[in-house]
């Protein structure tokens, strides 16, 4: 059986779980390639994979991209049999996805054709899915557009964040690559042109989308929040003019309707009605959202009770 010699493309944590497991299903890496330090060191969770390189003996590529003469050229001459591209922040030229025999193989984190684009975690936290999953596809000249290879679907639990989402990404990620390392090696790849009737593309975000809406019902903010938390830049409203950052909420399981208060009748969306049991704050449709950990800018994140501890956060005041 002739060997498939695998080059692995990759910059940050998903990309290194991944090429461990290439390795550990018995691939035969002959290249990795990774970010200078420059550029490593600018790049948000970019992580070393000297250790890997160390370790298995395999050799190490810094560049600044896939896409330069230089780097095809020395693609080129590794002449592998397929790249993996996990867990790079950068398009691949179509000169570089005709260079491997059987291509180039890439991860998207959703169900393709569904959530294509940016942030597509999330997204379908966002948009209160209750579905997603890991899509391994073949790369072309398109944005997530490629055949799929292999596909796993991932429940979303009320209990999941981008964190622990992510995690199940990454296991099913994981789990593909086992599973498809055996094919590789026999020159098998199965493939399933996507529908792209059924496309749809996600937009960038950037920190500053995060801002909440107190008009909104209790539940889209919830699903707002844990969509922002850690390791993203977080969901945010100011008080006092100040960011404030939410990391954790819980949906209140009454409603302003069955609250008695005085306090109560005058209620807007944003005013804190409560700090009794988490920080209780109304919102849209007469819903109640209590915050369980959150910070000022620039401060460590907190539990609401230190929060009260160090802050003076009073029932009436109003968060926008």
């Amino acid at each position: 059986m002739a060997v498939c010699r695998i080059a692995f493309v990759g910059c940050v944590k998903e990309g290194k779980e991944c090429l461990q497991e290439i390795i550990a299903a018995g691939g035969d890496v002959v290249a990795i390639f990774t970010f200078t330090d420059e550029i490593a060191a600018k790049t948000s969770g970019a992580v070393s994979f000297e250790d890997i390189s160390e370790q298995h003996e395999i050799p190490l590529y810094k560049i600044k991209n896939t896409n330069t003469p230089e780097t095809a050229q020395l693609i080129k001459e590794i002449n592998p049999d397929v790249i993996f591209v996990i867990g790079w922040t950068r398009l691949v030229s179509a000169e570089i996805l005709t260079i491997p025999k059987y291509g180039c193989i890439g991860m998207h984190a959703s169900l393709l054709p569904k959530y294509r684009g940016r942030a597509p975690v999330n997204w379908a936290l966002i948009n209160n899915e209750k579905l997603t999953g890991n899509t391994m596809i073949l790369l072309d000249d398109g944005v997530d557009t490629g055949d799929i290879l292999l596909q796993r679907s991932i429940s979303i639990t009320l209990a999941d964040t981008c964190g622990t989402l992510y995690d199940k990404v990454a296991d099913a990620g994981r789990e593909m690559i086992r599973e498809s390392i055996p094919h590789l090696q026999k020159g098998e790849l199965s493939r399933t042109p996507q529908n792209h009737d059924q496309a749809t593309v996600m937009p960038k975000r950037t920190p500053e989308d995060g801002v909440i809406d107190w008009t909104k019902p209790a539940l889209e903010l919830f699903n707002w929040v844990r969509a922002l938390t850690h390791p993203y830049p977080g969901a945010f409203t100011y008080y006092q003019s100040k960011k404030l950052f939410i990391w954790d909420a819980q949906i209140a399981h009454f409603s302003l309707q069955e609250c008695n208060s005085e306090l109560l009748k005058n209620t807007v969306p944003g005013m804190v009605i409560s700090t009794a049991d988490g920080i209780t704050v109304s919102t849209g449709e007469g819903e109640i959202l209590s915050l369980r950990a959150l910070n000022f800018e620039d401060s460590d994140k907190v539990t609401w009770k230190e929060f009260l501890a160090e802050n003076e956060l009073r029932v009436g005041d109003i968060l926008n």
